[in-house]
């Protein structure tokens, strides 16, 4: 494929046919969407067990595009995994797994947020007006995250329900990424 594999990380309910993720994915060759047991009952464990084997696999430095609840995946993985075999990674509307009223039980596995700096680079990009997650909780992932921090404006949890199926910004910042990790 190139330089480095694209790995891409579902949330809960595993992102759809229509999700961005899912046609990144159909839509470009040597892209990887990571697979989980279990899209609709989450096991932190067995989600940090299939993102290693996913990283340890590939040939080549990954590039993670990780959405909503597996923002938090790739912040755990991180403290345990083989990060160092990471080369940047995207984290698209963080779901707050440690809201009560925000998320759904089943994504609260995920709490606590790490509050460690990702040992790789990493952009967090959010809505103002995401349901799962605060504006304002989203920066404050980003910079405990030591990762840069994109406000999208008013676009909501950046999925098929806010109109983002086709998501030509997010495919130009993976982009721009991509050239910055092949470097």
């Amino acid at each position: 494929m190139g330089k480095v594999r694209v790995l891409v990380l579902p949330g809960l309910g595993g992102s759809g046919p229509d999700h961005w993720q899912s046609r990144f994915v159909r839509e470009n060759p040597g892209f990887q969407r990571v697979e989980q047991a279990d899209w609709d009952r989450p096991d932190r464990a067995a989600w940090i067990a299939a993102l290693e084997d996913a990283v340890t696999a590939a040939p080549e430095p990954v590039v993670l595009v990780a959405h909503s609840m597996a923002c938090a995946l790739v912040a755990h993985w991180a403290r345990e995994g083989s990060a160092g075999r990471v080369a940047a990674a995207m984290l698209v509307a963080p779901s707050d797994v440690e809201s009560d009223t925000r998320v759904p039980p089943e994504v609260r596995v995920f709490a606590p947020i790490p509050t460690d700096p990702l040992p790789f680079p990493a952009v967090v990009l959010a809505g103002r007006n995401d349901p799962y997650c605060a504006v304002e909780r989203a920066c404050g992932f980003a910079a405990l995250w030591g990762a840069d921090f994109i406000d999208a404006g008013d676009v909501g949890h950046i999925n098929v329900a806010s109109g983002h199926g086709p998501w030509p910004e997010g495919e130009r910042l993976l982009k721009d990424l991509i050239k910055q990790a092949e470097g």
